[in-house]
């Protein structure tokens, strides 16, 4: 899908689980990252929360993401929502989730989301005997981290500016900005309140959460190279689990970087990030590649070239 002078290159899918046969026509299609959340990993829990309905049968839906990769989708996104069960038991279950497909499909959870329970329509998390403090979600984050390092770590807007602040630092690598949970909202000009799925507590723009990160000493990365140039699944498991990656991630952060600059951001988040695309240039340790990414930068500002990658 092309839009001004970007394309979307990368469509992850958040579905409910089904069979192997569908999962393989979605890989055929083309998506990125398939993405299914446990919500609990405790079984009596769930099918209380689940009485009925095409998510009623437990293993079915646990069992999702071995299907997911029996039909070739290599990269997938684990999660549970923190609250509805103790935290401690949740943490084990997506730990052993992670463990075990790496044991047995050789592929670990691309990427790991951690939500937790947060006010809605109808919803007080107060209520929630199982709701966790700021200090225990932090932990939960810091532990995830260190137990699976090879894993996307992703924190919503369903956590406010202050808490994600404290979670970059101690783990989380992929964030969201301006994002709305109605069905339909993107195609409002204002973020509709009165049919959101919950309630979002960041409510900056994406240009704003931009700006902050690279305040924060964060470089903004829209990076889909790996997955454009085939380094998915076990690849990608292996540059990454001995550091290779950085190779590629670091010159390929800075020209989408640059991309977004020139085309989306207003003038202060240019500001601060070209001088940010500046500085970190230098910092690629070998000549060649920094001379590539240099010259790939000078396209994308002076022309409409774009996608350029490692």
């Amino acid at each position: 899908m092309h839009h001004k002078n970007g394309d979307i290159r990368r469509v992850n899918v958040n579905i409910a689980a089904t069979t192997v046969e569908n999962y393989r026509k979605l890989k055929q299609a083309g998506i990125g990252t398939y993405i299914l959340f446990q919500e609990t990993y405790h079984k009596e829990s769930y099918l209380k929360l689940h009485p009925t309905g095409p998510k009623h049968d437990y293993a079915y839906h646990t069992e999702a993401m071995d299907r997911a990769m029996e039909g070739g989708i290599d990269d997938v996104g684990l999660g549970v929502l923190f609250g509805l069960e103790l935290y401690k038991y949740e943490f084990a279950g997506l730990i052993m989730h992670a463990e075990h497909l790496e044991a047995v499909h050789g592929v670990g959870p691309h990427t790991i989301s951690v939500p937790r329970v947060k006010k809605a329509d109808d919803i007080d998390p107060e209520a929630f005997d199982n709701s966790i403090s700021d200090e225990t979600f932090a932990k939960i984050t810091a532990c995830i981290r260190l137990a699976v390092p090879y894993t996307g770590m992703i924190i919503s807007t369903r956590e406010t500016e202050k808490v994600r602040t404290k979670l970059l630092r101690l783990g989380v690598s992929q964030i969201s900005g301006g994002s709305r949970t109605s069905v339909g909202g993107y195609t409002q000009e204002e973020r509709p309140h009165d049919t959101e799925q919950f309630d979002v507590s960041d409510q900056r723009t994406l240009d704003d959460v931009v700006a902050w990160l690279m305040e924060n000493g964060h470089i903004p990365s829209f990076c889909t190279a790996c997955y454009r140039e085939g380094r998915t699944g076990d690849r990608f498991m292996t540059l990454c689990k001995n550091g290779q990656i950085l190779n590629c991630c670091h010159p390929n952060a800075l020209m989408t970087l640059t991309e977004y600059l020139v085309d989306y951001a207003s003038e202060r988040t240019k500001e601060i990030g070209f001088k940010m695309v500046e500085n970190e240039l230098e910092r690629i340790p070998k000549e060649k590649v920094r001379k590539i990414a240099k010259d790939n930068i000078d396209d994308i500002k002076n022309s409409n070239r774009r996608d350029f990658r490692f």
